[in-house]
């Protein structure tokens, strides 16, 4: 690579699922397929599972390979912050949210941060979650120069609750 040349990933690129090591598979799927509403695409063993939202091959693996009956990571050590599920919609937050309240799952924040709106919780593990929507780009907050200008505010969590055909 040439001195001073930018890096650059490619526009379409993705991030793909997420695997997670977790103490307890049953105690997991009873969060991410009860929940949250994920399905179960296939069983690999009895410690591993892939989830799907829609039928893709997985969005969500779990497995108990070195973590069965272990305890949460500390929250002070390097690791994951958090995993974001993206729904299409408002409507699709505002479904995770009345499931969340009725299951009585705990919830850490709810921000808008003007190019999306977002909910953060733990799972059962510890892990950290955040469940989000994104504003269509042309409704993104903007700088004087046109560069994203978001911000953390309170979530009108009201407003997305009553979020029903947006």
């Amino acid at each position: 690579m040439e001195t001073g040349q930018e890096n650059k990933v490619s526009a379409g690129t993705r991030i793909g699922h997420v695997h997670l090591k977790v103490a307890n598979i049953e105690r997991a799927l009873a969060f991410y397929r009860d929940i949250l509403g994920f399905e179960v695409m296939q069983w690999y063993g009895e410690d591993a599972v892939f989830l799907s939202a829609g039928g893709y091959h997985h969005h969500i693996g779990l497995n108990t390979w070195n973590s069965k009956g272990a305890p949460p990571a500390p929250h002070n050590a390097a690791g994951l912050f958090h995993l974001a599920i993206l729904y299409p919609e408002r409507r699709d937050l505002a479904q995770a949210l009345r499931w969340l309240l009725e299951a009585e799952h705990p919830i850490d924040g709810a921000s808008d941060h003007g190019v999306s709106e977002a909910l953060y919780l733990r799972d059962p593990d510890g892990n950290g979650i955040e469940l989000a929507w994104d504003r269509p780009e042309d409704e993104w907050p903007r700088d004087g120069n046109g560069g994203l200008a978001m911000d953390t505010k309170p979530l009108d969590v009201e407003g997305l609750l009553a979020a029903r055909g947006e």
